[in-house]
Formats: C-alpha cells, sequence, structure tokens
C-alpha cells in the first residue's frame, strides 16, 4: 500500500468526534471528509482509499485522546510491512480460529473473587477464610470499592441468601479516617498528575524522549492518585498539541530500597498477586473503564518441540536439561547469536529473512537444537530475528495472556501517561512467571538493539512497529480480526510495545504501598497465630488445673493406695496401700484368704500392672 501518494493522508491515531462520548479508534483525514473504509481481512492487503480534503492545511476537527499517540504514516509502514511479511511467510494459513470469549457477568465476578483470595465472601465452604479477613482489612478506600463494585454484582445475579449483602462486610466508615487514610500524598499527586497530562506518546523524531522527569509516588495506592486527579484536576488534555515526546519517568529513592519481581518468597508473591489484582481493578474503575477478562483458551497444543509449544511445556523440558531455567533456551540461544554478532546489522528485526530458508532453519532447529549439532555460525542475522519473532508469534497463547489480553488495550484509555505506566507495572506483575519473565528478557534484548541504532537504523519506534504484530497476534488470531479492527489496533499495539520497552526498568518493580499492604498482612497473621497460641496455652492450663482437682478430690491417691482387679474371686476389687514392705506375694496372700473355695494353686496366680505407674 503506498503511503505517500498524497501529503493530505491517512493518520492513524485515535480521535474522538467533539459530538460523541465513545471511545474507539478510528481513521480520519485531515479536514472533514468521511473515514477510510474498512480494510481487508487479510493482513496482506491493508488499502484504505483516501482522498484529498477540500482545503489542504486545515485541521481535523476531532479531539486526540491524551493516551492515544500520533503515529504518522511513514513510521507506521513498518508495522503493515510486518504484517505482509507474516502473511507470507506462510505461519499464518494453517491454523484454526480462535475466538476470544468475554466471561458473562456474574461468572466473571466469581473469578475474580476467587484469585483475589475472598472466594470466602460467596463460598461459606472455601478455605483461607482467616487470609481473606486478613486480605480486606489492608484495603485502601478504593480498593474495597472495587471488591465492593463486584461482590454486589454478583449478589444481584445470584440468590439473595448465597452472597452475603456488602454492608455485612464494608462496616460504614468515618469519612474523615478515609481522608486522612488516602490524604498521604494526594496534594503532590495533583500537581503531578497536571503536569504530565499534557504528556502524549507519539512517534516523532529521534528517541521520542523528553528531557523533563516526572516523579512516580509510590507510596500512595495508584488508584487513589487516581481518584485524587479526577476529583481535583481542571486540567484538560491540550487540542492539537505537538505529542512526540515520551516523559522520563523517575521514582524517588527509598532508604528501605526497591522490591524488584523474584526478591520476594512465593508466599508473598501470592499475597502481591492479590493485592495487585485488586488495585489495578479500582484504577479502572476510578477513570470510569470496564475491564473485562476473557475466558482461557481451550485448543489442541504439542507437548514437545520448539515452535508452537506453550511456555510452560517449553521450560519443564528445558529444566531436565539446565535446572533453574526461566526462559527458554532456545530463545536466550537466538538473542545471544544476535547480540554476539548482529546488533549492528543494519535493518535487525525489520528486514526479513528469505521465507524459505527461515522454513528450512526452524526444521533443523527441531531436530538438532537439544543435540547441541545445529550449525549457528552458518545462520544468516536477518534469518535470526525472523525466527526469533516466530518463535514468539508461534506461542498457543499469547505472551501477554488471553487473560489480560484486552486489559494491555485499555491502558491507553486512562487519561494521563503517569496513569498509564502505573497500570502497565500492575499488569505485568499479574503475568504468570513464564510469560513475566519471558517478555522481560524480549524486552531487554529489544532495548539493546536500540541502543544500537546509530548503525542499524532501529529506533524506539521502529523496533515497536515491527514487534507489536509478534506480541499481540497469535495462532488463529489474525483471521477472526476485521480490516477496520486491524486498522484501529495498529497504534495500540505499537504505542504498549512503546511503553513496555522505554519503561521496563519501573515495569518489574513492587510499588511500595503493595509492599506495605503485604506487610501489615503478615504483622496481623502473626498476631493471629500469637493470639491463637495464647488462647490454646490458656486452654491447656485450665485443663491441667480441672484434672488436678479431680485428683486431690481422690482419697485413694492421696494416701498412696492402688486398685486390684482380680475377677476370678469372690472381691473382684481390693484397695491396697503401697508400702516399702509391701511384696507382690502379699496381695496374693489377701485374695486368697478371703476366698478358700477357689482351687488354685499359688503358683499359678501373677500380679501385673496395667497402664500405670506404681
Amino acid at each position: 500500500m503506498n503511503r505517500h501518494q498524497d501529503a493530505q493522508g491517512v493518520v492513524l491515531t485515535g480521535f474522538s468526534s467533539s459530538s460523541s462520548s465513545s471511545e474507539t479508534f478510528s481513521a480520519q483525514s485531515p479536514g472533514h471528509e468521511p473515514a477510510a473504509p474498512a480494510l481487508s481481512r487479510k493482513p496482506a492487503l491493508y488499502h484504505a482509499q483516501r482522498t484529498r480534503a477540500a482545503t489542504a492545511g486545515t485541521k481535523p476537527s476531532h479531539q486526540r485522546y491524551s493516551s492515544q499517540d500520533s503515529l504518522d504514516e511513514l513510521a507506521m509502514d513498518d508495522y503493515w510491512k510486518e504484517m505482509e511479511i507474516i502473511q507470507h511467510s506462510g505461519d499464518a494459513e494453517a491454523h484454526d480460529e480462535v475466538q476470544l470469549k468475554v466471561a458473562d457477568e456474574g461468572e466473571q465476578e466469581e473469578a475474580w473473587l476467587m484469585e483475589a483470595g475472598l472466594a470466602t465472601l460467596f463460598d461459606e465452604s472455601a478455605s483461607d477464610d482467616d487470609d481473606g479477613k486478613v486480605l480486606l482489612s489492608t484495603l485502601t478506600r478504593t480498593q474495597a470499592a472495587a471488591v465492593h463494585k463486584r461482590l454486589e454484582t454478583l449478589r444481584k445475579r445470584t440468590k439473595p441468601h448465597s452472597v452475603p449483602d456488602v454492608r455485612d462486610i464494608f462496616k460504614p466508615q468515618d469519612t474523615k479516617d478515609d481522608e486522612a487514610k488516602s490524604r498521604g500524598g494526594s496534594e503532590n499527586t495533583k500537581k503531578e498528575e497536571e503536569s504530565s497530562s499534557g504528556l502524549n506518546v507519539a512517534v516523532g523524531n529521534g528517541e521520542g524522549v523528553a528531557d523533563t522527569e516526572t516523579d512516580i509516588n509510590q507510596e500512595v495506592s495508584f488508584s487513589e492518585q487516581a481518584l485524587s486527579y479526577k476529583e481535583g484536576s481542571k486540567v484538560k488534555p491540550p487540542i492539537d498539541e505537538a505529542d512526540d515526546k515520551l516523559p522520563n519517568f523517575r521514582v524517588a529513592r527509598d532508604k528501605t530500597g526497591m522490591t524488584k519481581v523474584g526478591d520476594l518468597s512465593p508466599a508473598d508473591m501470592k499475597k502481591v498477586h492479590r493485592l495487585v489484582l485488586i488495585e489495578v481493578s479500582a484504577l479502572f474503575d476510578t477513570a470510569g473503564i470496564d475491564l473485562k477478562t476473557h475466558k482461557p483458551l481451550k485448543i489442541k497444543v504439542k507437548e514437545s518441540g520448539l515452535f508452537g509449544v506453550p511456555l510452560t511445556t517449553l521450560l519443564e523440558q528445558d529444566q531436565k536439561l539446565l535446572s533453574g531455567t526461566r526462559v527458554p533456551i532456545i530463545l536466550q540461544r537466538l538473542i545471544s547469536h544476535i547480540e554476539d554478532e548482529g546488533l549492528d546489522t543494519e535493518g535487525i528485526l525489520r528486514v526479513p529473512g528469505a521465507a524459505t530458508r527461515v522454513k528450512a532453519v526452524c526444521q533443523e532447529l527441531e531436530l538438532k537444537f537439544y543435540d547441541g549439532m545445529f550449525p549457528w555460525e552458518s545462520l544468516k542475522q536477518h534469518d535470526t530475528a525472523s525466527v526469533l519473532k516466530l518463535f514468539i508469534r508461534e506461542l498457543p497463547h499469547p505472551l501477554l495472556t488471553v487473560e489480560y489480553f484486552s486489559a494491555f488495550f485499555s491502558v491507553l484509555k486512562l487519561p494521563t501517561k503517569k496513569q498509564q505506566l502505573q497500570a502497565l507495572n500492575l499488569l505485568v506483575l499479574l503475568l504468570p512467571p513464564p510469560s513475566r519473565d519471558t517478555l522481560k528478557a524480549l524486552l531487554e534484548f529489544l532495548r539493546r538493539v536500540i541502543e544500537h541504532k546509530e548503525r542499524n537504523k532501529m529506533t524506539l519506534n521502529n523496533v515497536a512497529m515491527v514487534m507489536a504484530p509478534n506480541i499481540f497476534m497469535f495462532k488463529g488470531f489474525r483471521s477472526k480480526i476485521t480490516g477496520q479492527q486491524e486498522f484501529s489496533m495498529a497504534t495500540g499495539m505499537s504505542n504498549i510495545v512503546r511503553l513496555l520497552i522505554r519503561y521496563q526498568d519501573l515495569l518489574w518493580t513492587i510499588p511500595k504501598f503493595v509492599m506495605t499492604q503485604v506487610r501489615k498482612q503478615n504483622m496481623e497473621r502473626k498476631m493471629n497465630r500469637e493470639r491463637a497460641v495464647k488462647k490454646l496455652l490458656k486452654k491447656m492450663a485450665y485443663d491441667r488445673e480441672k484434672n488436678s482437682e479431680k485428683v486431690e478430690r481422690n482419697p485413694e491417691a492421696d494416701g498412696g493406695f492402688i486398685r486390684v482387679q482380680a475377677p476370678q474371686f469372690l472381691k473382684v476389687s481390693m484397695a491396697v496401700e503401697l508400702t516399702e514392705e509391701l511384696r507382690a506375694s502379699d496381695i496374693l496372700t489377701r485374695f486368697l484368704s478371703q476366698d478358700s473355695s477357689l482351687l488354685v494353686k499359688r503358683e499359678d496366680l501373677y500380679l501385673y500392672e496395667i497402664g500405670g505407674n506404681i
């Protein structure tokens, strides 16, 4: 598709008509001409019929969202070319179509509460009731509102008696206490948000990085900051303002240090996951964005090999060779091959390798990789890059997961770049470890490619455009998207990848307010255990006192008596006082002297102890 026919061509960006409140991506030509028609369903054919504007140079009468980046046509060419390469590579033809399905209302809330560790709120038979109570005690105002909202939705969708009323769980609180709880840093939050609200991600000249720095407050809940911004800020995103710089975000140094993913134990990471799920939902709720999650895909997958194999399966077979492996060995080897020899190769990642050669390389890798017989020295750099991209998009489940697939797109609907970054931070923390670790390795590699941009001509924008379809378009998903949807999603996918690459150092950190909540949970759980131990010790002491009273009331025990049972005699039981001179024969003599009718030899009788301690 020739994008240089007309200087007044289609600009791929997100616009909103001034008369409409719906947030949709659309393609608009300058002036007041109608939007471009839907594109072909085939990724290789992207034809948007364009017409010249009636008046050259007039600006469109549409307002750009502050969250949507302006991407010029020249830069978007890399995206369309990559889609065409994917189409012609042949890997997109044999896949079954995959339909992403959103969970029904009620079902989605139930799954959310279970994942958040709050299943006991609707299922009394669920375990971890104490953990749920501890979790609820540490929630902020906006986090509690997120739980309240989903519990109320579930209550309306089910029988009245099956789910408790939210008012029984969240008792009314003093509004002054709420305000004091969320005030910490809120004044600074408003100023910070206002200063960054007009900074929009865009494709501009160079790296698209601003010189100014914007602080990130990690001590106050992100959703609380967003609420303060929403309630107090009167700043509106500027219309038609230059949008070609990414702000430099900075996290203030803290004496306790910065907590990264991997620093915590699995038990603490489980608590982090629950809190982050609630927090990201609260953040989107504050912005009025309905966050829908998709149902997990049920598809047949390969159980061995390198390409088209789930990450978990790959890691299982890799860990048999090298324990502790967290990133597939094949991906590590492809990355290291490019880094050793190809970072300065012009057009690396953008220029494709020969399709037939790439296919042959994949087949040879399947046969020889684990045997160590693959001839890496003969592998060309562009072929290596093509194989790497093929590996990513051939994953049966997307790297960003089906569950949070739409959530990553929804990030761009948030009103400020700071909130978008905060949402990405939370979503990355929600990814399962195999996806999160693999994504981190990939993004670190892409950053190293960009560092050599003077030689390889691959800027942040170029890399984002090329990698976006490979990261987002997983098996079978392409065939379910119409041309217009493809056209609209292009800028969104590219901008998300840009943010992931640009801010990757911040995305793998655990916010301080989350760590504070985890510590509160651990302290509360410790106090609960101590209270339980004290209660048990008190009960044991009471039982000992009660037993001692019974012993005191037993005259035989007080006098040093024992009771001897002899069922074969007429007197079956006899109390005998223990003395130093007493012998077993003396006890036998007493029984025999009282019953002369019993014909038994003295030698046949024995005295033995049962359960006592004479």
